[in-house]
């Protein structure tokens, strides 16, 4: 670790960040015509996108969670004017998936209604999940087959949204696309490619990880077998063990020019996979699941990160390919497992060290190896920006002074906690 970042973050830092964090999503906010609030696109500062990848959806998860954390009831206002746009978009929308689409759209909306009793909320989830159950094409929703675009999140949203029937409907074309393997079964992610992908973004164990909630939670046996399938290929192309378990992204490598062929955080590493096997342990009741969980924590905490060791290491600080993704997993193990929380305390003083911060509040800017600018421009959604950094220091400040670990949302593809405190 340089000097900077060789030091033990506090709760009190941790929360302060945050709160400058909410400032600048709240500034970064824009007002619709009704009243509501809109945020733009992650890949434009001219579009305001209702999606929760980069845009509004992803705002409220946040404003949920500083309003459980503060019990300040501005936050829980921002979260409703920013309902009233997700709700006005369903119909305009041309995606159906949990993080790009309806899907999670409507996951959102549901909570809105759960959480703050917005019953115009739930009956746009109501109407969000009507159309998404009216596109789907007897297989799929589109060209992505996967968590993140595809099935298997539309299978996750649906069935946390309180819609199980069409969860089963989502993931019920898996057991007659599986490709058998010497080990299991793996499936396409998307349409005419020749790759194979591995992890819980868009790869084999996102796939695993939707066919054992659902089937566990419908009693369909058969989806959890064929999860264990999914899982047991994807365990067999460890190159890291006996301690560790690293997987490479994808075989043969997808879009090499572009795509290292292995990665640590949540879309493509093991601190995704560990998330999965975490899921499969509470299925199964199978001790080998947390084993391999605990693999995946050693390859993480010796891997190097959050340093920037090279070119296209560890370029991001956000909640899908980042340090923040790293940090759920941390506070997960320090609310399971009693983890000290000596690397939870790194990666939080290695986002403060990296945040610009100023009167407009704090921000977070990625880094672009491949790209002539290098440094991109700081963003507010859940996967590399605000959203979901925020969201993460919260819940370490909470874990830090022995607090609930739980999240205001649980978004479904991180398995919950045990109910009670965490560690402190």
């Amino acid at each position: 670790m340089t000097a900077a970042r060789d030091r033990a973050a506090t709760a009190d830092e941790a929360e302060d960040l945050a709160l400058d964090g909410l400032r600048w999503l709240a500034g970064s906010a824009r007002e619709t015509p009704d009243g509501g609030l809109a945020w733009p696109d992650l890949r434009s500062d001219d579009e305001p996108d209702p999606m929760f990848y980069g845009g509004t959806a992803g705002q409220v998860l946040v404003l949920l969670e500083a309003w459980r954390h503060f019990g300040d009831d501005s936050y829980a206002d921002l979260a409703l004017r920013a309902g009233r746009g997700i709700a006005e978009a369903v119909d305009a929308a041309d995606d159906d998936s949990l993080y790009f689409g309806r899907t999670g759209t409507a996951l959102v909306l549901r909570a809105l209604q759960r959480e703050l009793g917005d019953e115009d909320a739930g009956t746009a989830a109501d109407r969000a999940l009507t159309v998404v159950r009216s596109r789907f094409d007897g297989t799929r929703w589109g060209a992505l087959f996967e968590l993140m675009g595809g099935n298997a999140g539309i299978g996750l949203g649906a069935l946390a949204a309180g819609d199980p029937e069409l969860a089963v409907l989502a993931v019920e074309p898996y057991p007659r696309t599986a490709e058998p393997t010497p080990a299991g079964v793996q499936w396409a992610h998307r349409t005419g490619v020749e790759s194979r992908l591995h992890h819980i973004s868009h790869g084999t164990l996102g796939i695993v990880a939707s066919l054992a909630r659902v089937g566990a939670a419908t009693g369909r046996r058969d989806l959890v077998e064929l999860a264990l399938a999914g899982a047991a290929d994807v365990v067999a192309r460890d190159v890291a063990g006996p301690e560790g378990f690293l997987v490479p992204h994808s075989t043969p490598q997808y879009r090499p020019d572009l795509i290292d062929p292995v990665s640590y955080g949540w879309c493509h590493g093991p601190a995704g996979d560990a998330q999965v096997f975490r899921l499969l342990g509470d299925v199964t009741a199978d001790p080998v699941w947390a084993a391999l969980a605990d693999r995946c924590w050693h390859t993480v905490t010796h891997s190097g990160l959050p340093e920037r060791l090279r070119p296209g290491f560890w370029d991001n600080n956000g909640r899908c390919c980042g340090t923040a993704g790293v940090l759920a997993l941390a506070c997960d193990r320090i609310a399971e497992q009693r983890d000290p929380h000596d690397f939870a305390r790194v990666l939080v003083a290695d986002l403060a060290a990296r945040a610009i911060r100023d009167a407009a509040g704090a921000r977070w800017s990625n880094f672009d190896h491949l790209a002539d600018a290098g440094d991109l421009e700081p963003r507010t959604g859940w996967a590399m920006g605000n959203a979901g950094i925020v969201r993460e220091l919260l819940r370490f400040a909470r874990l830090s002074r022995g607090g609930d670990p739980r999240y205001a949302l649980a978004w479904p593809d991180q398995p919950p906690v045990p109910v009670g405190p965490g560690g402190s």
